[in-house]
């Protein structure tokens, strides 16, 4: 009678035979749910229409800014009352909010020939194509263009799709002939209602590399949603998650279009918001179809702008700062800004979720990798989201990479590993 089988054996047999069960599901998985994608994300986009920008563009938003920012709310306790924020954390970040607005006041441009834009005679808009990716690609020489830039060209619905395939072919054409496809360009298709949209905007972008002689893989582009059939198929099905893994790795955003969603969705224009029951509730089904896929997700905007009389521009930002916090305390973390003088409220809002949550989340992370006692029993899902916050004030200039270092007892480096980035941003 044999020797019964060591049950080392046994379970490493089994476990190859479970390797190979799963190996499909395995690879699958990988393929589809990547991660980070080890970039930083901005915390906006701004909407320019194409016929309003030139090189000078972004400095000059930066500077109106400041301009509404001194006009308005020129000390710290004034701006602590126009956005309804805490005194002494606006007085702690006021300085800090004006060196952005000089240093960067964009992080993410979007030169509009879409709505912003609208349908003008087909001279017109190819003059205002060429000039624009001109003028991008002489910022991208100068080093004066925004971390990430690019256009939002009209739709794939059939009546708009040649004049959007001749933008867009334009535009790469003009700026790769000036050497300026850089990493950050960004391509928006709006108004998507199909999964077959998707594939046909990843045909595009292979046959205008191709043309352009440009690396195959190198366009990517954003997924703008804004109507109810991205959300919800005719089939029952949820478009958007079947439309991120149709784009074949060139989808690197989800923007949400509140207006007009909110429209195709029947809400009357006195209650569309960002906050709408009908909001709230797209936006989340589009984080959980980007979650784990390194696709960055986008709240959309307010049109009440910050304009006219003292009171209007103080109501306005008091409006803007609690959306930017909603949507940061939600996961969406970045935005669109329409205005110049959005920008203050953007980033006072945005520096404050990150200032005041800093000293917890340093002490949880801190006592995660050291040791300690931090009053919570994190896990490591926990430890990289919390990672993860820090990076994203760093990556916006809310935190400084010394005092992260001395409250974490970690750098960067260490903070990009533990977010499962992999890559510095």
């Amino acid at each position: 009678m044999s020797a019964p089988e060591p049950a080392r054996t046994a379970q490493d047999r089994l476990a190859a035979d479970l390797d190979e069960r799963l190996a499909r599901a395995d690879a699958d998985l990988l393929a589809r749910y990547p991660g980070e994608r080890g970039k930083r994300q901005p915390v906006h986009t701004v909407y320019i229409p194409a016929d309003r920008y030139d090189e000078k563009t972004v400095a000059s938003w930066g500077r109106q800014a400041r301009e509404v920012l001194a006009e308005h709310a020129g000390t710290p306790a004034v701006l602590a009352q126009a956005t309804g924020l805490p005194p002494d954390l606006v007085g702690d970040l006021y300085d800090r909010v004006l060196a952005k607005l000089d240093r960067e006041p964009i992080e993410d441009l979007r030169i509009d020939l879409e709505d912003g834009y609208g349908p003008r005679p087909d001279g017109d808009e190819d003059a205002a194509v060429v000039s624009a990716a001109r003028a991008l690609a002489a910022s991208v020489r100068y080093g004066t263009a925004p971390p990430y830039a690019g256009i939002r060209f009209k739709s794939f619905e059939a009546p708009t799709r040649r004049r959007g395939v001749r933008t867009l072919d334009l535009f790469v054409g003009e700026l790769a002939g000036a050497g300026g496809v850089a990493d950050g360009l960004v391509l928006t298709l709006p108004k998507v209602t199909s999964v077959t949209q998707v594939e046909a905007m990843v045909h595009a972008c292979g046959a205008i590399e191709q043309a352009h002689g440009l690396p195959a893989g190198s366009l990517g582009f954003e997924i703008q949603v804004e109507t109810p059939q991205s959300i919800l198929g005719a089939d029952g099905t949820v478009l958007v998650a079947r439309m991120v893994h149709a784009a074949g790795g060139r989808c690197t955003g989800l923007h949400f279009g509140t207006y007009d969603y909110s429209a195709s969705c029947g809400i009357s224009a006195a209650y569309q918001s960002m906050e709408h029951p009908a909001a709230d509730h797209a936006k989340a089904v589009m984080q959980v179809a980007a979650a784990g896929t390194g696709v960055f997700l986008s709240d959309g905007s307010t049109n009440v702008l910050p304009v006219g009389d003292r009171d209007s521009v103080h109501a306005a930002w008091r409006l803007h700062a609690r959306l930017v916090r909603r949507s940061l305390e939600r996961g969406y973390y970045q935005g669109w800004d329409l205005h110049p003088a959005q920008l203050p409220s953007r980033f006072v809002a945005t520096y404050a979720f990150y200032r005041e949550g800093l000293p917890s989340a340093a002490a949880r992370l801190k006592a995660y990798v050291g040791g300690g006692d931090s009053g919570y029993l994190d896990e490591p899902a926990t430890a990289r989201a919390l990672a993860g916050f820090v990076l994203r004030g760093l990556d916006c200039g809310a935190v400084d990479g010394h005092e992260v270092a001395s409250l974490t007892g970690v750098d960067a480096a260490a903070l990009a590993a533990l977010a499962l980035r992999p890559a510095a941003a």
